[in-house]
């Protein structure tokens, strides 16, 4: 019998050895719960029931993080056990699989899968902020606030001063559409589901999600705005951003593009649709939101490691405005709310238990780390 079927065959013992896991993550399955009905409320008060998003989630998210991810991390841990043992594979491969190691797993899983629907959630009330806003009012301040903040000057004229180029352009549009969301999902799943990231497990996932409903939702909402791709469309004034977003069509073509993700936000949004990852805000960032919370959290990691992924940060707010997604107050500001999450989260959550010894293994020597290269 191999270590993969029996991990299946212990599938009971599994399911036992899971449940003190399940029942310590109980607070975070209860914010998923209160979001959400706080989330349906919302909807139904404002008349858009019409434009929750629960059911596109479930075959993406579903084929992601039980089976991408999961494939990814199997093959990583086999990697690992041939480059760094030899007489002992057999013993590694058995820890790897051990019950306790699957159940903690498995306990992660579950959260990830509650989690689609707070992503579902999410989309759901960003699609129905404008609805309760009724429309966009925001953007011209924010424009302005952004030019006086850059010397008289709308940030995007200084970047294409010196980087008006289609490879530059392609380069920020893969990192920003795809690059990211490899990182930050990645960052999630390895946090969730993986023993050397027991003790911060709590932490990041609340943190996580405080970041998603504070800056995506809460200040989204209060302070609604389309950002400088939209702008013409909402405010009338098509010159301001208009060479910028000429530029950008130059890679209409590509799948990653920008632009062809605007006009995909826009057409639903003008049809009155919910779609996957719909909704459309600009401030703040949650994209530099995100890449804020893996820098903080890596920096107590490695103090190296974090200055890069700090630098990574930088290069998001960059791309966002490069792109046309945001203003650069959304970046500053964003960056801002999540340090001020972090920082009350390390001070209000404990570190979670660590992992009984056979659960982990012999990759890392700092089990407290949350290794994300964001």
């Amino acid at each position: 019998m191999t270590d993969i079927s029996l991990a299946f065959y212990k599938l009971p013992m599994i399911l036992r050895a899971a449940a003190p896991v399940v029942r310590r993550d109980s607070a975070l399955y209860l914010c998923i719960v209160i979001y959400t009905l706080a989330g349906l409320v919302f909807l139904n008060a404002i008349g858009a029931a019409d434009l929750e998003a629960y059911s596109i989630y479930f075959g993406r998210w579903t084929f992601l993080n039980c089976l991408i991810l999961p494939t990814f991390a199997i093959l990583i841990d086999f990697l690992v056990i041939v480059r760094r043992f030899d007489s002992r594979r057999r013993l590694a491969a058995r820890r790897i699989f051990s019950t306790s190691r699957l159940a903690y797993s498995f306990s992660g899983l579950c959260l990830l899968m509650a989690l689609m629907i707070f992503q579902g959630t999410f989309t759901s009330v960003k699609n129905g902020m404008p609805i309760w806003q009724g429309g966009f009012p925001f953007d011209v301040a924010q424009a302005n606030i952004d030019a006086f903040l850059h010397f008289g000057t709308d940030p995007w004229r200084w970047l294409y001063a010196v980087a008006e180029n289609d490879l530059v352009r392609a380069v920020v549009e893969w990192n920003y559409n795809v690059f990211w969301f490899l990182l930050n999902f990645g960052a999630l799943f390895f946090v969730a589901t993986s023993p050397m990231a027991a003790s911060v497990r709590t932490r990041y996932l609340a943190c996580f999600m405080a970041v998603w409903i504070i800056v995506g939702n809460v200040l989204a909402a209060l302070f609604l705005s389309a950002g400088p791709a939209f702008y013409g469309a909402v405010t009338g004034d098509v010159a301001r951003f208009g060479e910028q977003l000429a530029f950008l069509a130059h890679g209409a073509v590509s799948r990653n593009s920008a632009v062809t993700y605007q006009q995909y936000l826009w057409s639903l949004h003008e049809a009155r649709q919910a779609g996957f990852a719909s909704g459309i805000s600009a401030f703040p960032s949650v994209h530099v939101g995100l890449a804020m919370l893996n820098a903080l959290f890596l920096r107590e990691y490695d103090r190296r490691l974090g200055a890069l992924a700090f630098l990574y940060v930088a290069f998001v707010a960059v791309s966002s405005v490069y792109l046309a997604w945001h203003y650069a107050i959304d970046g500053y500001v964003s960056a801002a709310v999540t340090l001020v999450v972090y920082a009350v989260a390390r001070k209000l959550i404990p570190a979670d238990p660590r992992p009984a010894p056979d659960m982990q293994t012999a990759t890392v020597n700092r089990p407290e780390a949350v290794v994300t290269a964001s």
